[in-house]
């Protein structure tokens, strides 16, 4: 960055000058000869006006020039320009930080105005500065905790200049209701495994088959044959369920493990291409993305990846394999289904047809479920 000067010279006996101009302790970092009588030399800036006083007879012009200097005269020549560059840097950086728009994605347009209307609580609206991660991790958490009894799941997604809120409201199941007088009654066909009376009376035995809609806790409560009261009869029941899951599976397999392998990355997007800042690439990765800086007319971004690398693995499975491998998928799809004491009890495979490119399975599960529900008693 030292400032230097190039310099044309002209004029009988070069050399001369040129042994004038070491005498001096003029520093000649490059000479280049163009005639004999014509060369162009490199100096330090500093010397430039020493040689002015000894250039006598000789011509003397400046062609270009190096380091700090060149850097200055550029600055001065398109100041205007690289300030108009800065600011705008400068406000696209504070415009990517300001809220512009907040849509929650729900048919109820009831949930939608009380999802609006409490984030705007917590500041996320219009033309207020977006959130941290974690700021918004703390307000999506406290709003569930807030709101349990209506909100289910909710997510808060920064796009741009935009937050996108996605929610599902809490829906109480059917066998959750209650009646001031009521049956416990059974959900579904079944043989009965356990009953937890709260009160009520026990109509039903254990090991019992019952069908959809049997009282197996009464609320009416008889003494010598006649009903002496009604109650709200309350319990939980389990019973043994049974299912039929098909299932089908290819021979070839293909399953994408994460691997442990993660790095941050910044990545320039200009329309449909994307140019990433880094020189350890992954083949195939799972990515988390926050944009840094956007361009509101044109499509292009600067984002921050968070990668995570991922490993494909193929195989080519025989029909055993691929039954193993449908059993184990069927067994997962009924488990999906499940809750809290609720589990299979057992399998068994009813049916097993080979394809030319894969395996059906019929598979009959016995499950211990819950089988609870409720029915209004009218009248006294």
């Amino acid at each position: 960055m030292t400032s230097k000067i190039k310099l044309n010279v002209k004029g009988k006996n070069i050399e001369r000058f040129i042994k004038r101009l070491k005498s001096n302790n003029i520093d000649l970092i490059k000479i280049e000869y163009i005639k004999y009588n014509e060369i162009n030399i490199i100096i330090y800036k500093k010397d430039y006006e020493k040689l002015l006083e000894l250039k006598t007879i000789y011509d003397v012009n400046i062609k270009d020039i190096y380091g700090i200097i060149k850097v200055r005269e550029v600055i001065n020549i398109y100041k205007y320009l690289i300030g108009f560059i800065i600011i705008g840097i400068i406000v696209l950086i504070f415009l990517s930080n300001v809220i512009f728009n907040v849509e929650v994605i729900h048919n109820d347009k009831n949930l939608r105005n009380f999802i609006i209307n409490e984030l705007e609580n917590y500041s996320i609206k219009k033309y207020k500065f977006k959130k941290s991660y974690n700021e918004i991790q703390n307000i999506k958490n406290d709003i569930l905790n807030k709101y349990q009894d209506k909100i289910e799941w909710l997510e808060i997604e920064e796009k741009g200049t935009s937050y996108i809120i996605r929610v599902e409201p809490r829906i109480i199941p059917n066998n959750e209701v209650s009646y001031e007088k009521q049956n416990v009654i059974a959900s579904k066909s079944a043989v009965i495994k356990k009953i937890i009376a709260k009160s009520g009376e026990v109509v039903k035995n254990l090991n019992s088959y019952v069908n959809k809609d049997d009282i197996i806790i009464s609320g009416n409560i008889y003494l010598n044959e006649e009903i002496k009261d009604t109650i709200k009869a309350d319990g939980i029941v389990y019973g043994e369920v049974w299912y039929n899951v098909k299932v089908e599976y290819p021979y070839v397999y293909s399953e994408i493990k994460e691997k442990s392998n993660y790095q941050d990355v910044y990545v320039l997007k200009i329309f449909d291409k994307e140019i990433e800042f880094t020189f350890n690439k992954f083949k195939d990765k799972k990515i988390e993305e926050n944009i840094i800086l956007q361009n509101n007319i044109l499509p292009i971004y600067l984002v921050k990846q968070r990668q995570q690398e991922l490993e494909t693995i193929s195989l080519l499975l025989t029909s055993e394999e691929a039954k193993d491998k449908a059993i184990e998928e069927a067994i997962k799809k009924m488990n999906e289904t499940l809750d809290g004491e609720e589990k299979v009890i057992d399998y068994k495979v009813l049916s097993f047809n080979i394809e030319e490119d894969k395996v059906i399975l019929d598979v009959f599960f016995t499950v211990y479920e819950d089988i609870t529900s409720y029915s209004k008693i009218e009248g006294e």
